[in-house]
């Protein structure tokens, strides 16, 4: 249980944080006038060095009331048909942007609800997709589901079609919350899923959990957390809703007023946290559980956890591509993030161009001060002289003035000389530790997620 005092959760539990899957994050790209630098950076990634893809897909059946995608919700399969024609024709741009085909480590469609797509039309995808990169033997091929329109022909393509890895999912079991987020999704529709996936080949099953929705409390945590556990999973995540509806206008049908405050989030989160461990899991980061053989816990052990956009990860490129709309890529030279909007994207990659719509070069300091907070987000500890040496900057001088020494003061983190440690206290509030370090903060209402 976290022995967050009530005096700091009230202080602290309210910020407005990013969850620092970037830096810098994603409020602070600017639009991009071309494709003009995203081409130069693609350019100058090394042709041998292995990189990783995601790829979205933004639509959905039904729109669920507590999603913060970039998605729209359809029927037809006409507008899914005109948009992977579009996605195709990215991948050709990229791999000729590139300068070899290069090696792929790490393969992840997300969204809306990829498994949307008919089976055919995720066979051709990947087919197109192998073709413009060079799938490693041991490359991670995962895919978001939602088992509610989980057809049995499409998981027999996702096994021929090489995917290792399914994220499912489920949010809550509670009926009461399902209602209130628009999500009625029943324990047996989802164990039919992972069986299904199970028996076509998909051996690792993700589910996904939120924390802080409409209705929702301890013992409903509790209860979804034991039948999740029922499930087999070998990670779960576990969110804490994010209550925006200044640019979400569909999370406006959630009454502010079912949603518990931040000591109820803090429970919740807790109970979640309580549950798992004693089902035998391991706590990753902040948000994360897996079974202790899994790759994620062995990478924690091992001081290899990172945090990209997919949030807690093994994978450890530099380069991430991201194709189709809204989708952000990363290389050494800068962020690439895509018009988000399915028309524009279309528009653009018709006239020959990457999408490119807004971007961020990353500078020295950029990456200095991301390697710190990636630290903090994975180790919960980070040797500042060790990670500031190569850049030859003192690392006292790293941190937002007075930052640290507040949360120092305040018992968040512990000091010893130079390397920081963030205590168990602290944990639950590692995102402000994390944003002592970022020099673009911007708490603005509404911006980012709470803090707890």
């Amino acid at each position: 249980m976290s022995s967050l005092s009530p005096d700091l959760l009230a202080r602290y539990g309210q910020r407005q944080l990013p969850r620092y899957t970037s830096y810098p994050t994603a409020p602070h790209f600017r639009p991009a006038a071309s494709d003009a630098d995203a081409r130069t950076w693609l350019s100058a990634v090394p042709g041998d060095e292995p990189l990783s893809v995601y790829v979205h897909i933004p639509f959905c059946r039904a729109m669920c009331w507590y999603c913060g995608c970039h998605t729209s919700v359809t029927r037809r399969r006409e507008p899914v048909a005109r948009y992977l024609d579009s996605l195709a024709a990215e991948i050709a741009l990229v791999a000729a942007a590139l300068t070899a085909r290069m090696p792929l480590g790490h393969l992840h469609f997300g969204g809306g609800t990829p498994t949307l797509m008919a089976p055919e039309q995720i066979t051709a995808l990947m087919a197109d997709l192998r073709a413009a990169f060079e799938f490693r033997p041991d490359a991670e091929v995962a895919i978001e589901i939602d088992p509610r329109t989980l057809e049995p022909d499409m998981v027999a393509a996702l096994g021929a079609s090489g995917f290792t890895r399914a994220s499912l999912g489920v949010q809550s079991f509670d009926p009461a919350v399902q209602q209130a987020i628009n999500r009625v999704q029943g324990f047996a529709e989802t164990k039919a899923a992972v069986d299904g996936l199970h028996a076509a080949g998909v051996e690792a099953i993700n589910l996904d959990l939120i924390y802080g929705l409409p209705h929702q409390t301890v013992a409903s945590c509790r209860d979804t957390v034991r039948q999740a556990v029922d499930l087999g999973a070998d990670r779960l995540a576990v969110f804490g809703y994010a209550h925006v509806p200044g640019f979400k206008a569909h999370q406006r049908k959630i009454p502010t007023e079912a949603l518990p405050g931040s000591a109820e989030r803090l429970a919740q989160a807790d109970a979640i946290a309580e549950e798992l461990t004693a089902a035998g899991y391991q706590a990753i980061g902040l948000d994360h559980f897996a079974r202790p053989a899994d790759p994620l816990a062995r990478a924690a052990q091992d001081g290899g956890l990172h945090r990209n956009f997919q949030g807690y990860t093994t994978d450890p490129c530099s380069t991430l591509i991201g194709l189709g709309a809204s989708a952000i890529g990363r290389t050494p030279g800068g962020y690439i993030q895509n018009a988000a909007t399915v028309p524009d994207y279309q528009k653009r990659v018709a006239a020959g161009h990457l999408p490119t719509a807004r971007q961020c070069p990353i500078t020295p300091d950029d990456t200095l001060r991301g390697s710190i907070i990636e630290r903090i987000m994975c180790d919960y500890r980070v040797d500042l002289p060790q990670v500031c040496r190569s850049f030859a900057v003192d690392p006292r001088s790293i941190a937002r003035s007075g930052a640290l020494d507040e949360l120092v003061a305040d018992g968040l983190v512990a000091r010893h000389g130079e390397v920081l440690e963030v205590t168990d206290a602290g944990r639950p509030l590692v995102r402000a530790v994390a944003a002592a370090f970022d020099a673009y903060l911007d708490e603005s209402a509404g911006r980012h997620a709470r803090a707890v």
